[in-house]
């Protein structure tokens, strides 16, 4: 099974278009800065070429490791292929039978979404409890991360 990295950079560049809505002041930019102590003064000193390179890096490493949970194909690649005692026909069988059952946007969001909920959400919330944030910073921080797995999820599981 290749590896689409055209999926994976899409559904790391989607991040940023999710970032630029949820942090919108008019959505969630003015409780975020608030719970986050972040100034407007702050972020204007801030390297925008490196943030923004730095976020989509970051989003890119996130999207090939949700290819693995998103892609249920690739699960099957894993578990038979240069497997010693695996006949290699196992995986053509399988594919054969399946091929790209569940490789659709929606089956994708899906996963992206228990990916975010039950992963991303849990890694912001412990590191907000050591920081003595808020439960509105966890919120809002977290449900950024939701809903960009969910759609990172459907970006990659629907692109062959």
């Amino acid at each position: 099974m290749n590896i689409n990295f055209l999926a994976l950079l899409l559904a790391a560049l989607s991040t940023l278009i999710v970032g630029f809505i949820w942090y919108n002041p008019k959505v969630f930019g003015t409780i975020w800065m608030k719970e986050a102590g972040i100034t407007e003064e702050k972020m204007k000193g801030s390297n925008m070429i490196v943030l923004f390179g730095m976020s989509i890096l970051y989003a890119f490493f996130i999207s090939f490791t949700l290819q693995f949970l998103v892609i249920h194909q690739m699960g099957a690649n894993s578990a038979t292929v240069n497997i010693k005692g695996v006949d290699p026909s196992v995986l053509t069988n399988y594919m054969a039978a399946y091929g790209d059952t569940y490789r659709t946007f929606k089956h994708g969001a899906l996963h992206g979404f228990m990916t975010g909920l039950f992963f991303a959400l849990p890694v912001i919330g412990v590191g907000a409890l050591y920081e003595r944030r808020s439960w509105k910073y966890v919120l809002v921080a977290g449900g950024y991360w939701v809903v960009a797995c969910m759609l990172m999820g459907g970006i990659i599981c629907a692109m062959k």
